[in-house]
């Protein structure tokens, strides 16, 4: 088994490519090794000392680490991590505990069209650039005009993520859906 790496736009996460799939519909985020419980593989990297976090899309794994802490000292332990998950023949996730497809929260109400259009263009146009990335950004809420966004993975943290929302992501929606005045990131 062969497991690629890509640096990403943040310094503190690094993208890992296993060459096969991790998970076969949405993505799941593990912020603490608390919240790992559910996946043998998160579970396992986080194992390595320095790991803060996980985040897992369809080819791909991302991890953060704490500050201070050197990818040459934790890169060759977290190969070795997920190397032994895949030879193990455990699931990535255990029984139930998929993620939802789309990973946008439910929105019902007199603006269902607007928000049904932001979601379009998000799994269009936004979601697959910054899954390159080794992140997601999913729907949280709309609210008189302002377009509430989490971000997961390379991008919770990001030197560049309000960028990416007010230069990037906010002009896009703004342009296509003039009801959208402004974007704000919420962390979850």
């Amino acid at each position: 088994m062969f497991i690629q790496t890509e640096s990403t736009p943040n310094p503190a996460t690094l993208k890992f490519l296993p060459g096969q799939t991790v998970l076969e519909v949405g993505t799941a985020d593990f912020p603490s090794a608390d919240a790992a419980g559910k996946s043998p593989l998160a579970s396992r990297i986080f194992a390595v000392e320095g790991v803060t976090g996980v985040f897992f899309g369809n080819d791909f794994v991302t991890v953060t680490k704490a500050d201070g802490v050197e990818w040459d000292h934790i890169k060759p332990a977290i190969l070795g991590a997920v190397m032994e998950h895949y030879q193990s023949g455990q699931p990535v996730m255990a029984d139930g505990s998929e993620s939802p497809a789309s990973g946008h929260a439910e929105h019902t109400g007199e603006d269902a069209e607007i928000v049904n259009q932001i979601k379009e263009l998000l799994d269009s146009r936004v979601r697959p650039a910054v899954a390159q990335d080794g992140g997601d950004i999913t729907f949280h809420g709309f609210d008189r005009g302002v377009v509430y966004l989490h971000m997961q993975g390379a991008c919770a943290g990001c030197p560049s993520s309000t960028l990416t929302l007010k230069m990037g992501i906010e002009n896009l929606l703004r342009h296509y859906i003039p009801e959208v005045t402004e974007v704000r990131p919420v962390a979850v």
